[in-house]
């Protein structure tokens, strides 16, 4: 389809000159004349020595002019130039000699000197060289600047002087567009809704015989990373119609009215390749909800708004151009792009569940060499709220690791690590920390370990590490038995000690406190705050929403609203939220207090081997005693995870800053 396009811009064919060509060659041609006369006046001696009409003829005469030409152009009062060569012998040596001589010279005299010397007669009309290099070379140059530094360089960026209004919609074609539905995992409700658009387009009576339409427009709705746009390349993979792709952000630009012109322009488009699909990447970007800019309502970008409804479902519109819209942020856009008759239907692209990341984890592993013993299904169950781009991510980064090693294929000590890499961060071995930071970071992560080991609604503990990884000095890790689909107040209550538990084993041994529980403060006043305002998980203020549950903030929208309750409800929101961290405090020091003669082992075995796994931490608590077991290559002890029946999820949107229970780390600066 694109070297259709590119036909139908180009009447002429394949075999038609390139613009930089065809340049290259007049501008050849108009300096051939140029380098002409050029040559011709640098092929005449230079420096000459001036002689008289007498001594001319005396040379001619004594047969020593060896060559040389006669201007016999138009020249005032009938002088004559001769230039030329002649022989001089001086000291035994003969030598050629330049000369120009400027005389009056009669008829009969040009023709004695061209019967008796070699001399030509020939006609050199200076104008001409004059005009050159005086008219005509100085205006080439400044035309070849202008050129050069303004026409080529608006044309190199797409943006001709008449061509600003024209819409960078791009068609793709099969070609080009290796994509199919086999590429895409992991979605496969959304898959079946999107496909039906592919079936429209190859048999429209199938629909039309029982009275229906085709939807006029598909919104996919998606956390980042979920495979929207991979979808989309999908469907121009499948589709037979033509297929344009552009983002919102091609439509502003700095001049006014430029963004509907190009939605006009592009639609313009479609109407002559219909069936045609036209896919629109972060539509928020062009449509956000109008009348709340912070510069006043009437800018451009409403402008372009409203050229694309009206083009979508306006007053003339035309059947067979079905529009396909991604973004991850739904609630900024405006309430007349989503009505039945623009975008009828919403494709929600959730995060995969365990099932569906196995087939993301195959689909993106066709490329890589994997060992014989990888088992694709324990790194699903062990990567619990990953997106397809986060598990593509994994996949490259355990093939660099195992590269790296220089190893043969990928095993699945890479697969464990390049997890928790893209996780919890890379490990920083190199970080320069005192014994006094070890010994803080050990019992600090120690305390996590143990709450997290001794309470009942906790999630199986992992690993727990005092190796610096990302930004954090030290990290424990645990992973959830299944997809947290939804989350209750017991866990989150135990989640509160566990994120507590860090600062009061710090403070036991250090009899200090520092700055590297930052993160877990921050991690549990937010989950306190969530349960209070949006889960009504408090007895005293019930099953009130206080606030906006928006995860992200609009402020165009968002900065003039005002609170909608009282002052008196927010210090009972305040005091709410401090009740309930004081709980989680209160429950994890009770359980260090009684088990800390157990935290310290795990301290101290943390100290000597920096790294510990989930196993090994609760046999300490169960028994009070540590044995290393021998460390071996490819020994690996996978993760708990989720069961292969995991249900399809229906997602809720997890807690503000990060998704908790997967971990908790001490960072290195607060």
């Amino acid at each position: 389809m694109a070297e259709e396009s590119e036909n139908n811009r180009n009447p002429g064919g394949g075999n038609s000159l390139q613009p930089r060509t065809w340049l290259v060659w007049i501008a050849i041609i108009t300096l051939l004349p140029f380098l002409y006369l050029l040559n011709r006046t640098w092929s005449l001696p230079t420096h000459p020595e001036e002689i008289s009409y007498r001594a001319l003829f005396d040379l001619v005469d004594a047969n020593l002019v060896e060559s040389g030409e006669i201007n016999i152009s138009q020249q005032p009062q009938g002088i004559r130039e001769v230039r030329g060569k002649y022989r001089k012998v001086a000291e035994g040596k003969t030598n050629s000699v330049p000369f120009i001589t400027k005389a009056y010279l009669t008829d009969p005299d040009l023709q004695t000197l061209q019967m008796r010397s070699p001399l030509k007669a020939v006609e050199v009309n200076d104008w001409a060289i004059k005009l050159v290099l005086g008219t005509l070379l100085p205006a080439a140059f400044l035309g070849f600047l202008v050129w050069f530094f303004f026409i080529r360089q608006i044309k190199a960026a797409g943006r001709g002087a008449m061509n600003f209004g024209k819409s960078k919609a791009r068609l793709l074609s099969k070609e080009r567009n290796k994509t199919t539905f086999k590429d895409v995992a992991g979605v496969d409700e959304a898959k079946e809704e999107v496909s039906e658009l592919v079936e429209f387009l190859k048999d429209p009576k199938k629909f039309q015989r029982l009275g229906g339409r085709i939807p006029k427009g598909i919104l996919m709705v998606g956390p980042p990373g979920t495979g929207k746009t991979l979808l989309a390349k999908a469907i121009a993979g499948e589709a037979d119609a033509s297929f344009f792709s552009i983002s919102g952000s091609d439509f502003v630009e700095m001049f006014v009215g430029v963004g509907a012109s190009r939605v006009r322009d592009m639609f313009e488009q479609a109407r002559k390749n219909t069936p045609c699909l036209i896919f629109i990447d972060e539509i928020d970007a062009v449509g956000r909800s109008r009348g709340h800019g912070m510069g006043g309502g009437n800018d451009e970008r409403e402008q372009t708004l409203n050229a694309l409804l009206v083009e979508m479902d306006g007053f003339d519109t035309t059947e067979g151009i079905i529009i396909i819209a991604a973004t991850n942020r739904p609630d900024v856009l405006d309430p007349a792009l989503l009505r039945p008759g623009r975008f009828d239907r919403q494709v929600t692209v959730n995060l995969p569940d365990v099932r569906g990341r196995e087939a993301i984890l195959k689909v993106h592993s066709k490329n890589v060499k994997l060992a014989s013993d990888v088992d694709l299904s324990i790194i699903a169950r062990g990567t619990p709220g990953f997106s397809g781009a986060e598990l593509a991510n994994l996949l490259n980064e355990a093939a660099l690791i195992a590269a790296s090693a220089g190893k043969k294929s990928v095993t699945m000590v890479e697969l464990e690590e390049a997890r928790d890499k893209v996780r919890w961060g890379r490990e920083r071995r190199s970080l320069a920390m005192t014994d006094q930071e070890k010994q803080a970071t050990a019992w600090h992560e120690a305390g996590h370990a143990l709450v997290n080991v001794v309470l009942e609604h906790t999630h199986p503990l992992h690993k727990v590490t005092i190796i610096p990884r990302g930004q954090a000095l030290g990290t424990t890790m645990w992973l959830p038995k299944e997809d947290l689909l939804v989350r209750k107040r017991k866990e989150l209550q135990a989640l509160m000690a566990v994120t507590m538990a860090g600062r009061i084993a710090e403070e036991l041994v250090t009899h200090d406190i520092s700055s590297g529980a930052a993160g877990d403060i921050q991690q549990a006043t937010a989950m306190a705050r969530a349960m209070v305002c949006h889960y009504g998980m408090s007895d005293r203020l019930g099953m009130v929403q206080y606030g906006d549950a928006q995860e992200y903030v609009f402020m165009g929208r968002d900065m003039g609203r005002s609170k909608d309750y009282s002052e008196s409800t927010a210090q009972m929101i305040d005091t709410e939220v401090k009740q309930i961290v004081d709980n989680g405090f209160e429950t994890a020091r009770n359980i260090i207090q009684q088990y800390r003669d157990k935290l310290e082992i795990i301290a101290k075995a943390l100290l000597e081997y920096e790294t510990l796994d989930g196993n090994q931490v609760s046999e300490i608590v169960q028994s009070g005693r540590f044995t290393p077991p021998p460390v071996k290559p490819g020994d690996i002890d996978p993760p708990a995870g989720a069961q292969a029946s995991t249900p399809l999820p229906e997602v809720i949107k997890p807690l503000p800053p990060k998704l908790p229970g997967f971990g908790t780390a001490s960072p290195a600066a607060a």
